[in-house]
């Protein structure tokens, strides 16, 4: 049987990008939306693209769409080729503008306290003309870009699926409690996870890493966090703890700028559990533009 080849002048990119999109969502609708159009003009141009290479590549159920065995090997192809391109735009843009080069990194909250603004002033010392856009997102939102190569890098929480990526540790960190100064939680020299469970918390999303972290260790004990509120960023959930609304367990680093503010104590929770490390994700350190690779060179820097 001779090799069928396909016609790549009939290749849509924009219908790639869209079928990038539907798998990592799993789901027509919600990668239409992301794309700014019909679910109807959705579907066709899904379909078009499957008419094209002659297989399926959806599985289409109740739930959403999962790839198929050819929609996989396509998936894994178009990802490469949709970061190649993004690459390439970023490129021309820096001619463009005159810089030495641009560099997207995704990173969860926790990065944004510490690690990422001492980078960001390395960054600008050595390297002035290189252009940086830095997104706060949860660690999985972070893990799907660099994956899909809308970012080059990404900054994970240790407890975050990575596979098909390559991680550096950036930064070591652990969890405390943040409460008002007359709390009864600061009657005892020490604090563990067990007497904090006994008060309402002020938390973020459950699919977070560092709600995971928590609620992964309360349950080996047999208990569940009770979350009063949930909030998107560290400073709202100091805010929200100093006007009474519960307590707080939030990496250390994060609440040092902004616990002592607002009035509020920070304790050592004991037990080895509450160690927290974020991770530098990309795709391929070989493969890295040369933003990227001074970004990466920069990182020992921090630790002198």
């Amino acid at each position: 049987m001779s090799e069928r080849l396909l016609n790549l002048n009939r290749f849509d990119l924009i219908s790639l990008r869209l079928f990038v999109s539907v798998v990592d969502l799993g789901s027509l609708t919600h990668g239409a939306k992301e794309f700014g159009i019909s679910l109807a003009a959705a579907s066709k141009r899904i379909s078009e693209l499957e008419t094209h290479v002659g297989q399926a590549l959806l599985v289409r159920g109740k739930k959403g769409v999962v790839p198929s065995a050819a929609g996989e090997a396509m998936y894994r192809h178009s990802v490469e080729l949709v970061g190649r391109l993004a690459q390439l735009s970023h490129a021309m843009a820096d001619f463009h503008l005159g810089t030495h080069g641009h560099l997207r990194i995704w990173a969860n909250p926790s990065a944004f306290a510490h690690f990422l603004p001492h980078m960001m002033s390395l960054m600008s010392k050595h390297h002035p003309l290189i252009r940086i856009e830095l997104e706060d997102v949860l660690s999985h939102e972070a893990v799907r870009t660099v994956l899909s190569g809308g970012a080059e890098l990404g900054v994970i929480a240790e407890n975050t699926p990575s596979e098909g990526l390559q991680t550096l540790l950036c930064e070591e960190d652990e969890l405390v409690l943040i409460a008002p100064t007359d709390h009864p939680l600061f009657i005892e020299q020490t604090v563990h996870l067990q007497d904090i469970l006994r008060y309402e918390l002020v938390g973020m999303n459950m699919s977070t890493s560092l709600m995971r972290q928590i609620n992964g260790q309360a349950s080996l004990s047999g208990q569940t966090a009770r979350l009063r509120v949930q909030v998107r960023g560290f400073d709202t959930m100091c805010k929200m703890v100093a006007a009474g609304v519960g307590v707080a367990i939030l990496p250390h680093l994060s609440a040092l700028p902004l616990a002592p503010a607002l009035g509020l104590t920070i304790q050592r929770i004991e037990g080895d559990w509450v160690r927290r490390r974020l991770y530098l994700a990309m795709r391929d350190r070989k493969q890295l533009s040369m933003a990227a690779q001074a970004f990466v060179a920069l990182m020992p820097l921090l630790s002198q």
